[in-house]
């Protein structure tokens, strides 16, 4: 991140007694106020105040956390246990990665189907829930179609691996362990 960039970030600043700073407006701000700012796409850091260090994952995860606590979750238990399962596993950095890619394809085709315009009027919320009500069924065959793509791409990725992986070690001569024989009397 450059300096410039840096400079004209919002800074929240985090006190112990959970409170949030927003340096730019000089107040104390809520996690709603700070949702807020990412519904906005304003950037911002959160850090925390005596030891600056940076804070801005863990206040976005709780905001997460919040909206799944509450109305209709989007992460079902599975989804959640499986990611879950990812961390510390030789693939935690490609999952995090495909996940990261597959959410910025989904926002993409977000963001077409609301620029459209009908009469030079961008999607309103409703427009857009009347939108989905008629295309919902052939979003999902689509976002299916390109889910299915992702897994097949993965799989392919997943045992092109092993294969190299594969060939890589047969070149060492490895042999397989001697049991020593057990006393029977």
């Amino acid at each position: 991140m450059t300096g410039a960039k840096k400079n004209a970030e919002r800074l929240i600043k985090k006190y112990p007694n959970r409170r949030l700073y927003d340096t730019q407006t000089s107040s104390y701000i809520t996690l709603t106020d700070v949702k807020q700012l990412v519904l906005d796409n304003e950037e911002f850091t959160v850090v925390d105040a005596k030891s600056n260090e940076d804070l801005t994952r863990s206040i976005l995860l709780q905001i997460i956390l919040e909206e799944e606590a509450s109305g209709v979750p989007m992460f079902s238990t599975g989804v959640l246990a499986q990611i879950i399962r990812y961390y510390g596993h030789a693939m935690q950095g490609m999952m995090g990665s495909y996940l990261e890619k597959n959410v910025e394809a989904f926002t993409d085709i977000q963001r077409k189907f609301t620029s459209a315009t009908l009469d030079g009027k961008p999607f309103s919320p409703e427009m857009w829930s009347q939108f989905m009500n008629v295309q919902g069924p052939i979003m999902q065959g689509m976002m299916n179609n390109y889910i299915d793509q992702s897994k097949t791409l993965f799989v392919q990725m997943q045992e092109q691996m092993q294969n190299q992986s594969k060939s890589l070690f047969s070149a060492f001569p490895f042999m397989n362990p001697v049991v020593p024989p057990t006393d029977k009397k």
